[in-house]
């Protein structure tokens, strides 16, 4: 009898086994690989900016300066958004807010809020041309984002309803890290004596999508119409594949009955989409 996979992505013939969330354990101490792929994201992000500095002739010290200013304030960020909308979580023990980070709860919309305002500071304060910095760092965001994703497969975490598409996931219901809802259960599948929930993988789905928005954006830079434009059209992009993609899924941060994450992404597509129209329009006047 075949071994039932952990992961399966059955319309690609592919089938994972043996896949663990951690990727190390030193004296009972786990290292996630969902922490190494953020580190992963993180040092490729700065690699690209770091390639670029020195194609412009910045300093690449700025970078690594910007990095660690950017990366803290990134993780308050990420835990803080996520927080004050599950508040009724929190507000009996406050404490939990520090403790309970290796139990999960960061959201992204946190970490660029938080990574924005502190490149936004930190221009101000060593007095750098904040259009170059941006632009410079911008794609490096998309790269991480695309890279850190997939912690959420090692997870099985951030996807979405039932599909039978190409890319449909299968994922053993007793190892899922999200919610399920009744509809996945409906349509459980039983394969080799054991339970799967089939979903869109929408961790994949972004992954894809902000890989692509890097090329493109790396592509674009030397071709830019003004400072701060890549910036720019990365929020747009990211903004615009975001709020298609969160639709699919079933783990939304919800404040009442709105999608949180949705409608950020839609401010943030709009936003960027105004601030570039406005402003090539008026270097064309």
């Amino acid at each position: 009898m075949q071994h039932a996979p952990d992961i399966w992505f059955p319309n690609l013939g592919i089938e994972l086994a043996n896949i663990s969330r951690t990727a190390i354990s030193i004296f009972g101490f786990h290292i996630y690989w969902y922490a190494i792929l953020i580190i992963l994201g993180i040092l490729a992000g700065y690699y690209a900016a770091v390639v670029e500095a020195k194609r412009t002739g910045q300093k690449k010290e700025i970078y690594m300066d910007l990095l660690i200013v950017g990366v803290i304030s990134a993780f308050i960020g990420l835990r803080l958004f996520f927080v004050a909308f599950n508040w009724e979580f929190y507000r009996d023990d406050p404490l939990l807010i520090i403790t309970g980070i290796r139990g999960g709860g960061l959201a992204i919309f946190g970490g660029i809020i938080g990574a924005v305002t502190a490149a936004f500071v930190f221009c101000k304060v060593r007095k750098l041309n904040m259009g170059v910095v941006f632009d410079t760092a911008g794609p490096s965001l998309a790269l991480g984002q695309a890279i850190g994703r997939w912690g959420n497969f090692f997870n099985r975490e951030a996807f979405g309803g039932f599909t039978d598409n190409l890319l449909a996931m299968r994922i053993q219901l007793g190892q899922v890290g999200g919610p399920v809802t009744p509809e996945l259960l409906a349509q459980s599948v039983l394969e080799r004596g054991a339970e799967y929930i089939q979903v869109h993988p929408t961790f994949l789905y972004e992954s894809i999508w902000n890989l692509g928005l890097f090329i493109l954006l790396v592509l674009y830079r030397p071709r830019k119409k003004f400072g701060g434009e890549v910036f720019w059209l990365y929020l747009l992009g990211y903004g615009f594949g975001r709020f298609f993609i969160e639709a699919l899924r079933t783990d939304q941060l919800m404040w009442g009955n709105m999608p949180v994450s949705q409608a950020m992404a839609a401010l943030i597509c709009v936003g960027a989409a105004l601030v570039i129209s406005l402003v090539r329009l008026r270097k064309r006047g």
